[in-house]
């Protein structure tokens, strides 16, 4: 367990500061280049990811999961994965043209042609972050990631103020990947000590190859709202739903790689130890949700002032996006814990299988929401997203003792506690902003400072235990 915390601490140092770095220079490029450069790089963000995923073909879990791994194992994953970015890379540079007439925006031939090389500089780090992640050396990460994304942040803010445009979101991803690359390897350096072995092979793509799978469905459908509204809207539309979706989905998804990364290599360990397994299981579900619900309830709040305020007019529409994603993205690290069970359990054939189902409910929520436009694909996100909940954990509760029952009754008095938090501070400060008349700074300040206030109280009476675990954690007390 205490490997577990100090990893968890180093994790979360090293997905919170890249993250807020992110952010902050994001906001920063957003009020410098508006919103057609940020549509523009969401609508190829779809084409690098399900590239990156395919370029990893679920290798990464397979090697984490392997009980007994050897040299041969992560040169035989090194090399493969190597061949297969560089075959990802030149499929999109075939491809480009065709990408940028089927959206009809000439920029995206060279854009994607630049942006690719991304793929192959990635595909040098996969081993060296499974074999620090099989260790839990998450401070190793934090080092070269946190230093990596400072530098490329000042790169892509001077370029941005010259008027280098998306090219300087461009060149952020870019030199980000590349100091990324080079900094692990001067950390912990490695390189291959065996040539491609093809009983290895045979294994790691026999595990990955299902994670491969609902990886692409998983990323093609994540990304599949830019891909639409860019082929049915515009570009400027594209960018406020890509910036509102980013702001939503960060906080969601740093807290989720945090535990994630933790939570798979020690559930991992200890698969065979039944009654432990399952506590550690229980806590991870309830300390997940204790810590991100009332995050994005906060966020869902603030949306409108804090769109004002930090990004300006020009950004206004994605306000009531924002508001509507925060609460779609609420539940994200719950999704991603049930799909670790899946996984720990070498059950990813069922994973698989979830994808596919839960995919074709986007499918036919898209279908219905796209005629009334880019709000209503919004709340077609936030349904799917309750009932993706229901069906994780229908199937992780084949292979636990938490059924679905057991995590509504784990999960709802936090989500009930979070609710109530976020409306009495809602209606509390918009009752005095009204009677006082103050600015929309003002209103910021006065929600950022209440919910936190009355969420704290509310959980020191009703969720004591946990508030006593999570501050023991922060206040690095033995647990």
């Amino acid at each position: 367990m205490k490997t577990a915390v100090n990893g968890l601490k180093w994790s979360a140092l090293e997905r919170l500061g890249v993250q807020a770095i992110q952010l902050i220079v994001m906001l920063l490029l957003a009020r410098l280049l508006g919103p057609d450069a940020f549509g523009l790089i969401g609508i190829l963000t779809v084409f690098i990811a399900i590239s990156q995923v395919i370029s990893d073909s679920g290798f990464s879990s397979a090697l984490i999961r392997l009980k007994e791994r050897t040299e041969i194992d992560f040169s035989t994953a090194f090399q493969f994965n190597i061949l297969v970015a560089l075959l990802c890379y030149l499929a999109l540079f075939i491809g480009a043209n065709q990408i940028a007439v089927f959206f009809e925006q000439p920029e995206l031939e060279a854009l994607i042609k630049v942006l690719g090389l991304s793929i192959i500089i990635n595909s040098f780090t996969l081993v060296q972050k499974a074999k620090l992640t099989i260790k839990m050396d998450f401070k190793t990460q934090a080092k070269a990631s946190l230093s990596a994304v400072f530098i490329s942040s000042v790169v892509s803010i001077t370029l941005a103020y010259f008027d280098y445009g998306v090219w300087a979101l461009v060149y952020q991803i870019l030199i980000n990947s590349f100091l990324t690359m080079v900094l692990l390897n001067i950390f912990h350096p490695w390189l291959p000590k065996s040539s491609f072995n093809i009983q290895s092979f045979s294994y790691l793509f026999g595990f990955g190859y299902k994670l491969l799978l609902a990886a692409m469905l998983d990323t093609l459908f994540k990304n599949i709202y830019q891909l639409i509204i860019g082929k049915q809207f515009n570009p400027t539309q594209v960018g406020i739903f890509t910036q509102a979706n980013q702001l939503a989905s960060v906080p969601a998804m740093t807290f989720t790689t945090i535990v994630q990364r933790v939570t798979y290599p020690m559930l991992s360990n200890i698969q065979s130890e039944t009654e432990k397994f399952e506590y550690s299981y229980k806590l991870t579900l309830r300390m997940a949700a204790f810590v991100i619900f009332p995050l994005m309830a906060g966020l869902g709040i603030i949306a409108k002032p804090f769109i004002k305020v930090v990004l300006g007019d020009d950004w206004l529409q994605a306000a009531d996006l924002l508001m509507i994603l925060s609460f779609t993205f609420m539940l994200y690290p719950i999704h991603a814990i049930n799909l670790n069970l899946l996984q720990v359990k070498g059950r990813s054939d069922i994973f698989l299988k979830l994808e596919v189902i839960k995919k074709a409910f986007i499918v036919l929520i898209l279908f219905i929401t796209i005629p009334f436009g880019i709000k209503a694909i919004c709340i077609g996100m936030l349904i799917h997203t309750y009932l993706a909940f229901f069906i994780n954990s229908y199937y992780t509760g084949q292979f636990s003792k938490l059924k679905i029952r057991d995590q509504l009754n784990a999960l709802a008095p936090i989500w009930l506690m979070v609710a109530l938090s976020a409306l009495c501070s809602y209606f509390i400060v918009t009752s005095i902003v009204s009677v006082l008349l103050l600015n929309s700074y003002m209103q910021l300040f006065l929600l950022l400072i209440t919910m936190p206030l009355i969420y704290i109280a509310s959980a020191r009476v009703f969720q004591r235990d946990l508030y006593t675990q999570i501050l023991n954690i922060i206040l690095r007390r033995k647990v």
